[in-house]
């Protein structure tokens, strides 16, 4: 019984010791992945470092506007030029811009359709009852049944 027992001991022992390794090599993993994503995360910020500088550069209102003299050959903004709301024309009321040409063009006339004066291309569903009057009725024959 007692070599059952050391035999098992030493099972347990093994079995632990295997367990911190696997620990210990998981952690070392992770360490290094963090150190990476770290890493990855570093350029990225001086990446974007050096984007927001580039943009300081480009935006900068004395570059835009050297440019601008340079190849637009603007002027100066003076203060006659600044309108106020006040000074601003009126809108003017919209109107039917379609109906207004074709009243110009003698076109405002009202026109009928060619079907609205033609007869019924059949004439055989004059004679038969409708749905509408069969539902009206309730039956085909509604004038037998007193309705």
């Amino acid at each position: 019984m007692l070599r059952i027992l050391n035999v098992l001991a030493i099972l347990v022992l093994v079995g632990s010791a295997l367990y911190a390794y696997s620990i210990k090599y998981a952690t070392l993993y992770q360490a290094e992945k963090m150190v990476k994503l770290q890493h990855e995360l570093q350029t990225e910020t001086d990446s974007l470092a050096m984007m927001r500088a580039e943009w300081a550069r480009v935006a900068n209102p004395v570059r835009i506007e050297a440019l601008a003299d340079q190849y637009l050959g603007g002027q100066v903004m003076q203060l006659p030029q600044i309108a106020t709301l006040a000074s601003l024309p009126d809108k003017g009321a919209r109107g039917d811009q379609i109906g207004d040409k074709l009243q110009d063009l003698g076109l405002s006339e009202s026109t009928s359709t060619p079907g609205a004066a033609a007869p019924s291309a059949t004439p055989a569903a004059k004679a038969k009852p409708g749905a509408a009057d069969l539902a009206r009725t309730g039956s085909a024959s509604g004038a037998r049944t007193g309705h």
